[in-house]
């Protein structure tokens, strides 16, 4: 028992899946919050000790290594910091009634089984684990979007379960394509799904297998990163569900297939015969930002605006990761930090002032900075900071990004930039509209949780201005990883 306990990995693992089961039979909204934010603090604390302590040899089914640390730290402090937000955020829809305790009596749980399968899927070692866990972590979500039960909240959920299942089935069709190319060199049975196993016989696959197999995993895991053109789910998933789990979807789920996108472009790159797939993440990142970009300028809703920009940050990420080299792989690693923190920051926000205007519709909600002004300049931090405004974080990555692609690919670099501006120019545009004019909508004083609002845009403006040694040489070292 005390070697359990002093498993990082198995708390990681372990905490989650255990508090999903005590939250499902829990009754009461207060303590199953508290509890939920209480197994989210105690995953963080165990994720956070991986920086000193020895990591674990490599098991059958799980892994800790340099990438995966990247990764999992994240995912676990937004997990906390949302599930601090939501404790405020769904007391104040029970109140309010537009959520009865009936239909949130697993709510807790459901977000427990999310945060385990997101974890499970960043420590897997085995592929097959892997595609499990990514599904898991999905229909927990899908659950969630639809917790509202209004009909636009159940066809988003069910949305997002049709095109999730399409996309995860593409996976599992790439996974098979890449178990069938290592079974000749590994045998069969599972050593031919053990990552591990997988990157050192890489050199040895059939290339042709591999390139197909990419094709799929990119399709199928590129849904749940949200992609375009496979994007489709995404914003109704984010206006129609509850504003944390729009967090934890921007923040932390699209990270998770990205992440199963960039352990098989490692199988990839060190295959001498596979195509490269740098030109492919290349192309739908673009396609991605630009489009994402002009769809900016169309929304009325002010959560759907905010997921057309995780679309677009998302393009960003995938872009320099098909770049590839150290500078555009630090630029995409901490970019996707920078993206996390700043969007899951926005939601807070957002989620805050919507609750306040009793509307999600951009026409609803204009002088903040006179009716609620510590919610709208935070807004307004946040979307500076998103849009790539210095001194915050997402400036110093894209700039990386910029400067890493135009040393290769001049043309390339005035596409991304182009699609930059596009989105900058629309944000700015509904900035000056939230923040001025004659206040609209409800005035009356916010009751908002600032902690978890203040703790990533600190973070995030941090990262502008100053990254520690560690961290620098902690990307640095995953960045070389990638190729």
């Amino acid at each position: 028992m005390n070697g359990l306990l002093a498993n990082p990995v198995a708390i990681i693992v372990g905490t989650p899946l255990l508090a999903a089961a005590v939250l499902a039979v829990l009754p009461g909204y207060v303590w199953s919050a508290r509890l939920n934010m209480l197994a989210c603090l105690i995953t963080f604390g165990a994720a956070f000790s991986l920086f000193w302590g020895t990591a674990p040899p490599p098991g059958t089914y799980l892994l800790v290594d340099e990438m995966n640390i990247v990764f999992i730290v994240l995912n676990t402090f937004v997990g906390f910091t949302a599930s601090t937000f939501s404790a405020s955020y769904i007391g104040h829809e029970l109140e309010t009634g537009r959520l009865t305790p009936v239909y949130l009596r697993f709510y807790h749980a459901m977000y427990q089984m999310m945060m385990f399968g997101m974890n499970l899927a960043l420590l897997s070692n085995n592929i097959g684990l892997m595609w499990v866990a990514v599904e898991l972590a999905t229909l927990s979500t899908v659950l969630m979007v639809g917790i509202y039960r209004t009909a636009e909240a159940l066809e988003a959920a069910w949305k997002y379960f049709i095109l999730g299942s399409v996309g995860i089935a593409l996976a599992l069709f790439g996974t098979i394509l890449v178990y069938l190319a290592a079974q000749p060199v590994l045998g069969e049975g599972q050593a031919a799904m053990v990552w591990t196993s997988l990157l050192a016989n890489a050199g040895k696959f059939d290339g042709s297998l591999l390139n197909l197999a990419f094709i799929f995993l990119l399709l199928g895991y590129g849904t749940k990163v949200g992609l375009a053109p496979l994007h489709a789910w995404l914003p109704d998933a984010h206006a129609e569900g509850p504003t944390p789990i729009s967090a934890v979807l921007s923040g932390l789920l699209l990270n998770v297939a990205l992440y199963a996108v960039l352990r098989f472009k490692m199988l990839m790159t060190a295959n001498a015969t596979a195509l490269d797939p740098g030109p492919l993440m290349i192309a739908m990142g673009l396609v991605s930002l630009i489009f994402a970009a002009l769809m900016l300028y169309r929304r009325r809703d002010i959560k759907r605006l905010f997921a057309y920009s995780s679309i677009e940050h998302m393009g960003i990420i995938v872009f320099a990761f098909g770049i590839g080299g150290p500078l555009a792989n630090f630029a995409g690693l901490l970019h996707m930090v920078m993206h996390s923190l700043t969007k899951s920051a926005i939601f807070f926000t957002v989620g805050h002032i919507a609750q306040i205007k009793g509307s999600q519709q951009i026409s609803a909600i204009k002088g903040l900075t006179q009716s609620h002004p510590l919610l709208g300049w935070e807004l307004a931090a946040g979307v500076l900071a998103i849009a790539g405004m210095p001194p915050f974080g997402v400036f110093m990555s894209e700039f990386l990004v910029v400067t890493s692609t135009f040393a290769v690919h001049p043309v390339l670099a005035l596409l991304l930039v182009l699609g930059l501006l596009l989105a900058f120019g629309a944000l700015l545009l509904r900035l000056t509209g939230f923040l001025f004019g004659e206040p609209t909508g409800s005035l009356k004083p916010s009751e908002a949780s600032y902690l978890p609002l203040f703790a990533h845009m600190a973070l995030v403006l941090m990262a502008g201005i100053w990254l520690p040694g560690p961290m620098v040489a902690w990307f640095q070292a995953v960045a070389r990883l990638l190729g």
